[in-house]
């Protein structure tokens, strides 16, 4: 074998293996991005099965749980009441309009039946719940109080975060942008991911 032969063959080894670390490369950014979407996804959906189960216990006991095991609690054996709401609306002779509004309570549905039900959740786990997707076993932060808006009255407001977020991008600025719900001062039951 002459020189070219062999320095060919070597160029080429390198070249391929210089190949194999860019596909890699490239590759591990794609698939770390993946996970971080899926993970994101997972929380997201989370933060919105506790979100529903804050308003319900709001609704039921006028004020948000401020911890897991009351939350818990409150979906194991809680009820939430089936409510009727009709209107009438009556023309009077002046052109006004008298509105009545009636109430009906038609029964009652268990939290976990009516908010968690296996054909809306068919893989949901109570223990699983408050526990952040890939974090390892963490638990969301939860908040709940009442806060003081103009005017002097007092508002209920609640915020479940994410103590540890996966992206890098939300764990800037000491985790200012992590996935959450609601608002520790403001009455908002939204999340930041929209």
């Amino acid at each position: 074998m002459n020189l070219t032969k062999i320095l060919s063959v070597v160029f080429f080894a390198v070249a391929m293996f210089f190949g194999y670390l860019l596909w890699k490369g490239v590759d591990d950014v794609v698939e770390t991005k993946k996970r971080i979407a899926l993970l994101e996804a997972a929380t997201i959906e989370k933060l919105t099965m506790l979100r529903d189960a804050q308003l319900a216990y709001q609704a039921s006991n006028g004020k948000y749980a401020s911890s897991w095991d009351s939350l818990r609690m409150f979906i194991e054996g809680g009820t939430i009441w089936l409510v009727q709401r009709t209107e009438t609306t009556k023309l009077l002779d002046y052109g006004a309009e008298q509105i009545t509004v009636k109430f009906d309570t038609l029964g009652s549905v268990g939290v976990m039946d009516s908010l968690f039900n296996a054909r809306k959740y068919p893989d949901f786990n109570i223990d699983l719940l408050p526990v952040v997707p890939g974090s390892g076993g963490k638990q969301f932060e939860f908040f709940a109080d009442k806060v003081e808006k103009t005017g002097g009255y007092l508002v209920n407001v609640f915020e479940i975060r994410d103590p540890s977020p996966i992206n890098p991008k939300r764990r800037a600025n000491n985790n200012e942008k992590a996935l959450k719900v609601g608002s520790r001062t403001d009455a908002s039951t939204e999340g930041n991911w929209k």
